[in-house]
């Protein structure tokens, strides 16, 4: 069976990204991971949170990522999808790839951006990292405004 990886970051983006991966598993029969990647906080001085206080954001991190992807697989299942959820803490790029040849995926389906504007200023692009290293074929979805009309085409 084909394995579809969805990384997702529950920003709008998240939704389009379900969608298509959605989508294309009903067209090849395959199956869904939805990845989501806790990343840890980025330090930027002396002065920053303590050692306890970032364990503890981690852990509500994850706890709330659980959620979160326990409700999408919810709705694939209505749709009548196989998937799954992960939640993995470290580096997006590396978590991503990390996974998507743990669970052979032949497909990754991820947002052109996500929410991460500040941490991909500091580290880079994550959807660029995993273009260029990944093994398998890899699906881009442009980040579309979300202005709240929709349907309204420009004359």
């Amino acid at each position: 069976m084909k394995t579809i990886l969805a990384p997702i970051d529950f920003s709008s983006a998240s939704d389009d990204v379900v969608k298509a991966a959605s989508e294309l598993a009903g067209i090849l029969s395959a199956r869904i991971v939805l990845l989501h990647v806790v990343q840890p906080p980025v330090v930027t001085s002396d002065f920053g949170v303590g050692l306890d206080n970032v364990q503890e954001l981690m852990v509500i991190s994850e706890k709330a990522a659980t959620k979160n992807l326990d409700r999408q697989k919810a709705r694939l299942a209505k749709k009548g999808l196989e998937a799954d959820g992960i939640v993995t803490t470290g580096a997006p790029i590396a978590s991503i790839l990390k996974e998507a040849e743990r669970t052979n995926a032949s497909y990754i389906v991820m947002g052109s951006h996500g929410h991460t504007a500040f941490y991909d200023l500091l580290v880079g692009s994550t959807t660029q990292g995993v273009l260029k290293r990944s093994k398998c074929p890899v699906m881009v979805l442009p980040t579309r405004a979300k202005s709240g009309k929709k349907g309204k085409k420009k004359k």
